[in-house]
């Protein structure tokens, strides 16, 4: 054979291979291709919506622990206003009850200066009692009287 009918066989047969491939191989390749492609950008679309939603709940974690940092600050500074109150309050009872205890013990020192005074005049009436009746049993003599009240004052 000739190299032009080699040639043209050649030709015929390369185009009923383009033809072929054309037909039958191309559109299941091109299909796995933009298949392939879809998910490639499914995959990057929800990674991008992933990064998003992670964004999103890592602000909200942040804003909640915000939050809980302040609940608990302003719990803390209430417990602690509250404790100050208490320990005012006890103060002022402590305070009060000091001040009855004081009262009191003032009070039952006066009564007991009050006894003692009581019974100290008993006795300084006893005493003069005592002393007049030595007078009046003896006569009357300036010594004898000046004796018995240096006596009534070492009693007293």
């Amino acid at each position: 054979m000739s190299i032009n009918a080699t040639l043209i066989v050649q030709m015929i047969v390369f185009a009923i291979l383009v033809w072929f491939t054309m037909r039958f191989v191309w559109p299941p390749i091109t299909a796995a291709l933009d298949e392939r492609a879809k998910k490639i950008a499914d995959g990057l679309s929800a990674a991008d919506k992933a990064k998003a939603d992670l964004a999103a709940a890592n602000k909200r974690v942040e804003q909640q622990l915000s939050a809980a940092r302040d609940d608990a600050a302003k719990r803390l500074a209430d417990a602690e206003r509250l404790a100050q109150q208490m320990i005012e309050e006890a103060k002022a009872r402590a305070s009060d009850e000091g001040a009855k205890i004081i009262a009191a013990a003032k009070a039952e020192a006066e009564q007991e200066a009050v006894k003692a005074r009581e019974v100290l005049r008993e006795q300084v009436a006893g005493l003069a009692v005592k002393g007049a009746e030595a007078i009046l049993r003896r006569e009357v003599n300036a010594g004898v009287h000046a004796e018995l009240l240096g006596r009534l004052k070492a009693e007293l």
